[in-house]
């Protein structure tokens, strides 16, 4: 029983790795200007999210987010200061004079959304905006009418405190309220996958009214676990696992059978990579064949899947790994993962 316990200790431990505000996007200006329809505010810096804010607005940096253990709306500017609070129609119109004050910024043409896993923040997705960002500017030099016109959207989420059915209503919410008509992208990384692919279903069985399926572009997972979590359902056994992880945790494990013919299938081409360590000294003794100390092979796979690759990284670190972080861009980009991941086999 010890042993259990020090094992599920130390890998939430090493899940639960916390990151810090998102990086300015530009619009800041704006904020001095808001008329005063919301409760009163004293403007103060956040931590922009981590763990218990979700994401139900974006416009260029600006974001809605609600704390559903307060039953608070808060409105944050590029910088992640507090602009407003209040109730959610309160904060959606001091969200409506950014936007009337912003006109005429161009609206991009391609978004990429940045969805990170379970017990951890969006800023755990900063090395694929980086990359976004670095391979945009070079495909510029290159070429000057090649500008892709790609903007990485974070989504955080409070992985920990609702179901994966709540996470996905605000998702859907945030995507259909995007700005212009692009085209939608994604990366996700564990649980981030599985949110995402709930709001897929939930398009695909209710009803699509802003169009999003079609606009479905490229899509990469980076350890998904596509078929349940054998690890979760293990770790649930020892009692407190829901306490740490919440309900999110016990769905993919105990609670998977329930939600699994609720997820869909992205209808656009998706990539996957996943981890295999087999041939590491650290391994997982919870769990039975290739994985990623967390993700087994066969959890991670898809039916439908364009391409699958495998590295020998660790499940918490995939989406910091240089050659996969080069191979998710480049899937995004147009091409496929493996010619940035021979390098890492």
């Amino acid at each position: 029983m010890l042993r259990k316990v020090l094992i599920l200790i130390t890998a939430l431990l090493f899940q639960a790795t916390i990151g810090f505000a998102q990086p300015n996007t530009g619009l800041d200006e704006v904020s001095d200007n808001l008329k005063e329809k919301a409760n009163w505010n004293l403007p103060l810096p956040t931590l922009g999210g981590m763990q218990f804010w979700t994401d139900y607005r974006w416009f260029y940096g600006w974001r809605v987010q609600y704390n559903s253990t307060l039953n608070h709306w808060r409105l944050l500017d590029p910088n992640s200061i507090r602009r407003a609070w209040g109730s959610r129609q309160a904060v959606l119109d001091e969200l409506s004079l950014v936007i009337e004050r912003t006109s005429d910024v161009e609206a991009p043409t391609e978004v990429v959304i940045l969805l990170h896993g379970l017990m951890r923040t969006a800023s755990s997705m900063t090395p694929i905006e980086t990359e976004l960002l670095r391979n945009d500017q070079e495909s510029e030099k290159q070429d000057h009418e090649s500008k892709q016109g790609r903007t990485a959207v974070y989504f955080s989420y409070a992985s920990t405190r609702d179901s994966i059915a709540s996470h996905s209503a605000a998702l859907r919410e945030l995507i259909e309220t995007l700005p212009g008509n692009p085209k939608i992208s994604a990366v996700g990384h564990s649980l981030g996958n599985i949110v995402f692919r709930h709001a897929i279903g939930e398009w695909q069985r209710n009803g699509d009214p802003k169009h999003v399926l079609p606009r479905l572009n490229r899509i990469v997972m980076l350890g998904p676990p596509n078929q349940g979590s054998a690890f979760a359902a293990r770790l649930a056994k020892l009692g407190f696992f829901e306490t740490i992880t919440g309900n999110s945790g016990m769905q993919l494990g105990p609670s998977w059978q329930a939600l699994k013919d609720g997820l869909g299938t992205p209808p656009c081409p998706f990539a996957i990579v996943a981890g295999d360590i087999s041939n590491s000294p650290l391994q997982n003794p919870l769990l039975d064949g290739p994985s990623d100390g967390v993700v087994t092979l066969e959890e991670a796979t898809l039916e439908g899947m364009t391409e699958i690759a495998t590295v020998p990284v660790i499940h918490s670190f995939l989406m910091s790994d240089p050659s996969v972080v080069k191979a998710t861009v480049s899937f995004l980009s147009g091409n496929g993962l493996e010619s940035s991941l021979d390098s890492k086999k």
